[in-house]
């Protein structure tokens, strides 16, 4: 037995030694056309994976792609058995693919085609297997029907509510929300578990406040299904005993876990208690896992990703609060699926060569080896050159005929590898896969590499030649490697010249040619130099260059490390770069970059730039500056240019800003518009640009002392155009006449149009929401609506438009149209509260017609047939009161009152203020009728009355005519209660109509309308009136004379008149 055994063991080093010795495999380039020309086995290249969940709402697509030549044709197993595809009308297979396709629009069940599903792909050289295939249906089912109780609790307690979600495929996401869908809040003392459920350390009257529903989110259907809510009742007691922690989960004090190589481990731990127990891990024997654990669901939760063999062991956490700790150890065993330590790979081999598959896999349990050909190996026709060897198959002197495609399946409880390899025995003649006559630069004294990848069955041999020579480049300055590549370490002038690389099997050889040249170096010999200039000079930073002539040179110049922009102030020439009218802006560090192809090189100074001195810039005289120069146009877009000028000279003035104008040649051709506005320091500016102008710029320069002259215009411009972006502004709509109403608006300008055939859309209607809307469309920013209601609100929209489109909705605005002459007031009222002062009190009219600017109140003094001059006051449209001051309690007023708008005066209202000179007066003078020198004097004055009397006696036994007071006037009542406390009130509320009056619709007494005017009550005869118009003078005796004589007077001479006329 031993000696077997010793045998057995020099057999085995033996083969090692002899699997050792074997040739390297040739390796087939990716190259298309080379791979097209080269008979290849089946190669699986892409399957579906292995538990494959589908949609029941989708067609069901199983993947299996593959490559080879001849292109492999395929089939299916399901269940283990040969899949008929054209037997099911619902299953077909794309053309050159193994993709089945499972149609489900004329009808099916998804679930008639669950099973384990292999893709076979074959030609003439193998047959590769796809994996085993485990389609799956995806299943939503509902959540079961139960009555949830009410759950009382005591305050404290610990809990758990069970969630139980339905077994979905895949698993259901759970979370946990209340019945008012709001999240439930989740802390160290309530959070749910990964089993789903959600437990509280201990629980609190607030958790009362609301209910738990466990809902469960399905993957594929999108949908939530909801379980019925739990609804707590806490039962409160006095105080809250504190207590240790005690586990929830998982229960005891120790209990055992199992994962699998390569996946997340998840070690969880929910613990009860008040208060609510933290929670710590530990791993015994060690520190957890570095690099790789995650504390999750506050600290409940332990991941640890990735595992592997070495994070078996022992792991527990504890729980611990003021009231002590406990401990739950979890025992966690690491198993592994299969898993590959030589996944075998392809082979190709040449006629007459050795070569090995080797299929090594490992697990726990340790797989189980399986080697096939499309079927069991053991099973397949015997080849002479092939050996089977534990997990390798040995392949020897390997003849055209012997390709195949093998198997490689590792087994064992927790999974299976498969892998499929082909061994492909070619004979192919060497080929050269490199373009030809390639060309290769270098520069003199740096390393390159000739490359020459080639292949062929057997493998070529490679040899380097140059120009034609016979000796073999390798050793010295060169280098050749196995993949074809020839290496030198410094490239020499004498290196330039044609190299050959010529590949050599039995089969035949083939060559290609490469051109080496080597290049000068590119070299800076003059660099720019650290330089202090003043400002406004024209310093110069010099970058002469030499370089190989053959190479195209690149100068580009960096100002502070970051790329200079060149505008018309600077100038880039051939060996170095000027600066024109240099500023303080200027100053910073220039860096000259020269490059070709091949190399660069580059160098730095720093410009300094001095200003001039203040003392030095008082003493120079200060001009205007000089106009800019050389205005450009760069970055030329749809909305924005580019513009740069080269500033003028400052005369002795720093140049504080510069002002951008354009002028375009549409609508005002000629006249210039300010742009924009930039600080001095600056000499180029992006230019926002409006659609549909034909832009020209120019710019202005500005010191102290003033403004330059413009720049020259700078070339024009033309943008494209669009719809216009705003509407027309100060859109306003009033009348003219009473029957029309203008509509007016700001036009839209050049910048604003935006694209040919400028219009503006106008629209209108009555304010009212069912009216209808008018419009025209116009040219010029004006329109009348005629035929309008006087004085109506109208909603106005102006749009503009032009060729390319509307611009947005407008705003509406509120216009109105003419306006005429207002109604008469409502009402004009008169009231006497003494002698000295009469006050009126009016209404606004009835029908205003347009905006009120005011009223106009004329008046005049009258005193029977004698009148006053006419007054005027004027008044806001808001006053409705006027007081008017007298002297003369003798004289009454004629008052004539008239709105007023825009277009006029409209219709009067005239009231007249009452007679009660008499009783007024008697009531005004009351107050000295107890002094001894009035008494005589009304003695005296009675005596004249009794004359009066008797004269007026004897007048009438004469027949003669008396006067009498206007058949106007109304006398007084001596029973009216406003003759006592010497108020007179004589709206139309407490008086009668006068004679001749009219009333009004609301009550008020106005006056007939009279043919007489004004000036016909200012013609009364020589009578004086103060400068309110009252009455002050006298009668004079020729006038009465004559009314006496003539006897024309319908009045009778009051006794104060009497005396007035006999004085």
């Amino acid at each position: 037995m031993v000696m077997q055994r010793h045998h057995l063991t020099c057999a085995g080093i033996a083969f090692a030694l002899y699997l050792h010795h074997l040739v390297s495999t040739i390796e087939v380039p990716l190259d298309s056309n080379i791979q097209s020309e080269l008979p290849q086995p089946p190669t699986i290249t892409k399957q579906s994976v292995k538990d494959y969940i589908v949609d029941p709402r989708d067609n069901i697509f199983i993947e299996c792609e593959a490559k080879g030549n001849p292109i492999p044709t395929f089939s299916w197993t399901r269940n283990g058995k040969f899949f008929n595809v054209a037997k099911d009308p619902k299953v077909s297979m794309r053309w050159r693919s193994g993709t089945l396709v499972i149609d489900f629009h004329s009808g099916g069940r998804p679930e008639d085609y669950e099973g384990e599903y292999q893709c076979f792909a074959r030609n003439d050289f193998g047959t590769a297997l796809s994996s085993k295939i485990h389609l799956q249906v995806s299943k939503s089912p509902l959540w079961p029907k139960e009555k949830v109780d009410v759950i009382e609790v005591d305050e404290g307690a610990p809990l758990s509510l069970q969630c139980n979600p339905p077994p979905g495929l895949p698993s259901p996401v759970i979370f946990w929300m209340s019945s008012s869908m709001e999240p439930i809040h989740q802390d160290k003392r309530v959070s749910q578990g990964q089993n789903g459920d959600l437990y509280f350390s201990n629980v609190m009257l607030q958790d009362a406040q609301t209910d738990y529903s466990c809902n469960a989110r399905f993957h594929f259907t999108h949908t939530i299904q909801q379980k019925n809510p739990y609804t707590l009742k806490v039962k409160t007691t006095r105080g809250i005993t504190e207590t240790t922690p005690s586990f929830m989960y998982p229960y005891g004090t120790s209990s055992s876990q199992m994962v699998l190589r390569g996946v997340d481990l998840l070690l969880e731990c929910i613990a009860s208690g008040v208060p609510a127990p933290d929670i710590m891990w530990y791993k015994k024997g060690g520190e957890l896992p570095a690099g790789k654990t995650k504390l999750e669901n506050f600290n409940k939760a332990l991941r640890i990703s990735n595992v592997s063999e070495e994070d078996s062991g022992e792991y527990f956490c504890l729980a611990s609060n003021k009231m002590g700790s406990i401990r739950h150890t979890i025992s966690v065993r690491v198993k592994a699926a299969p898993y590959w330590l030589d996944e075998p790979q392809n082979l190709i081999l040449a006629p007459g060569e050795d070569g090995r598959l080797v299929c090594r896999a490992n697990g726990n349990p340790k797989p189980a080896i399986r080697l096939g050909t499309g079927e069991p190996i053991e099973a397949s026709p015997p080849n002479p050159s092939r050996e089977v060897a534990g997990d390798t198959i040995v392949f020897r002197d390997t003849q055209i005929g012997s390709s195949a495609v093998y198997q490689c399946n590792a087994s064992n409880e927790h999974g299976y590898l498969l892998a499929n390899a082909f061994v492909s025995v070619l004979d192919v003649p060497p080929r050269i896969l490199a373009p030809r006559n390639q060309l290769i630069k270098v520069i003199q004294n740096n390393r390159t590499r000739l490359d020459c990848p080639f292949f062929g069955s057997p493998i070529p041999t490679l040899r380097w030649f140059k120009n034609g020579q016979g000796n073999t480049l390798d050793g010295g300055n060169y280098k050749a490697h196995e993949n074809g590549s020839l290496e030198m370490n410094m490239a020499r002038k004498e290196d330039q010249g044609i190299y050959t690389c010529v590949a050599t099997n039995i089969l035949g050889k083939a060559e290609a040619q490469v051109r080496l040249e080597v290049k000068d170096p590119t070299r800076i010999v003059r660099g720019p130099e650290d330089q202090v200039v003043k400002r406004g000079s024209m310093p110069r930073l010099h970058c002469r260059i030499k370089h190989d002539p053959t190479l195209k040179l690149t100068v580009t110049w960096l100002k502070d490390d970051a790329p200079l922009y060149i505008g018309n102030r600077m100038k880039k020439e051939d060996d170095g770069l000027t600066i024109y009218g240099v500023a303080e802006k200027d100053q910073g560090d220039y860096t000259c970059i020269a490059s070709t192809e091949l190399d660069k090189d580059s160098a730095k100074a720093y410009l300094t730039v001095l200003a001039v001195p203040a003392n030095r810039l008082r003493d120079l005289p200060k001009e205007r500056p000089d106009r800019p120069r050389d205005l450009e146009l760069t970055d030329l877009a749809e909305r924005s240019v580019r513009l740069t000028w080269i500033p003028g000279d400052d005369n002795n003035s720093p140049i504080t800003d510069y002002i951008v104008q354009f002028e375009e040649d549409r609508f005002q051709p000629g006249m210039w518009h300010n742009h924009s506005r930039y600080p001095g320091s600056v000499n180029s500016a992006v230019l926002s640009l409006s659609p549909y102008v034909n832009y020209q710029f120019r710019v202005i320069a500005v010191n102290d002392v003033g403004s330059s002259l413009p720049s020259v215009p700078s070339e024009r411009y033309q943008t494209n155009g669009a719809r216009p972006e705003i509407n027309p502004t100060g859109v306003q709509g009033a009348g003219t006449q009473k029957n029309n109403m203008e509509i007016t608006w700001t036009p839209l300008n050049a910048t604003q149009a935006y694209g040919p055939n400028l219009r503006y859309i106008v629209r209108w209607r009555r304010r009212d929401p069912r009216g209808s809307w008018y419009n025209e469309t116009v040219k010029t920013p004006r329109h009348v609506v005629w035929n309008t209601p006087i004085y109506v609100p109208y909603e106005i929209k102006v749009q503009a438009e032009n060729d390319f489109g509307r611009a947005p909705e407008p705003d509406t605005v509120i216009g109105y149209s003419g306006e005429d002459l207002p109604s008469s007031p409502r009402y004009l009222r008169i009231r006497q509260p003494n002698l000295e002062s009469i006050n009126l009190e009016w209404d606004h009219p009835e029908h205003p017609n347009g905006v009120l600017t005011g009223y106009s109140l004329r008046y005049q003094a009258f005193n029977g047939s004698k009148t006053g001059r006419t007054l005027v006051e004027t008044f806001s449209p808001n006053q409705t009161r006027f007081t008017l001051q007298r002297t003369d309690p003798i004289s009454r007023y004629r008052f004539f009152l008239r709105a007023r708008t825009q277009v006029g005066e409209g219709e009067t209202i005239v009231e007249e203020s009452p007679a009660l000179l008499n009783e007024a007066y008697t009531k005004n003078h009351v107050d000295i009728a107890t002094q001894g020198w009035f008494i005589g004097l009304m003695c005296a004055i009675a005596l004249l009355v009794l004359i009066l009397l008797i004269v007026c006696f004897i007048k009438r036994s004469r027949g003669g005519k008396y006067p009498v007071r206007d058949n106007k006037d109304e006398h007084l009542n001596p029973d009216d209660k406003n003759v006592e406390d010497g108020s007179f009130d004589y709206s139309d509320e407490d008086n009668k109509p006068l004679p001749n009056s009219q009333t009004s619709l609301d009550g008020t007494i106005k006056q007939q309308e009279s043919d007489d005017s004004l000036v016909d009550y200012g013609e009364g005869g020589e009578g004086q009136f103060n400068e309110d118009g009252s009455f002050i003078g006298q009668y004079t005796v020729k006038k009465d004379k004559e009314e006496t004589e003539g006897n024309e007077s319908s009045e009778a001479t009051s006794p104060v008149n009497a005396i007035y006329s006999l004085a």
